[in-house]
């Protein structure tokens, strides 16, 4: 039965390094949520606004037009997408079964570093906090595979495909 990952956590905790990586290693089809903001939108982050409900609605749809259709094909695939608040992932989220969850878990400090290291995206350290204050992380219920940031996407992704049931050394690459 195909999957789709969804990767979750806020901005500089990694993302779409290791949701493309693990779609490369569980040979998935891989998107960044990012690219399905509108130009709109992207002006606003870039101007050190943050997105509001009305504005994520849309982008959120088109996620889960996504993840449906992947689904719907048999393909599966890896999508890297903040999904900060519940009501977000329950926007994603059609069959639970079939669409899991994993939250890129870290520290506001090392993440501020990784943002402040970083060139060329359009999210502004400015955002942090806000992505932080609109956090809310997956909880029990959601079923996620929690994994700490701290060490590389390499260690990320292996622990992920543990929890998957899969061993490291069965990933492709």
């Amino acid at each position: 039965m195909p999957i789709v990952l969804v990767v979750t956590g806020v901005s500089g905790s990694g993302k779409s390094t290791v949701a493309s990586l693990l779609a490369e290693r569980l040979g998935l089809p891989f998107v960044d949520g990012d690219d399905f903001h509108t130009p709109e939108s992207v002006a606003r982050m870039s101007a050190g606004h943050p997105l509001d409900d009305q504005a994520r609605g849309p982008w959120l749809a088109l996620i889960r037009g996504w993840i449906d259709r992947q689904l719907a094909t048999g393909e599966g695939g890896v999508v890297a997408c903040s999904a900060l608040k519940r009501r977000y992932r329950r926007a994603l989220i059609g069959d639970p079964t079939r669409v899991r969850i994993v939250y890129l878990e870290g520290s506001r400090d090392l993440i501020g570093r990784r943002i402040a290291a970083r060139h060329g995206h359009f999210m502004p350290a400015a955002l942090l906090d806000s992505q932080f204050a609109a956090l809310e992380p997956p909880g029990p219920d959601e079923d996620p595979i929690t994994v700490g940031i701290e060490e590389g996407p390499e260690a990320i992704v292996a622990a992920v495909a543990t929890r998957l049931g899969r061993s490291p050394g069965d990933l492709c690459g």
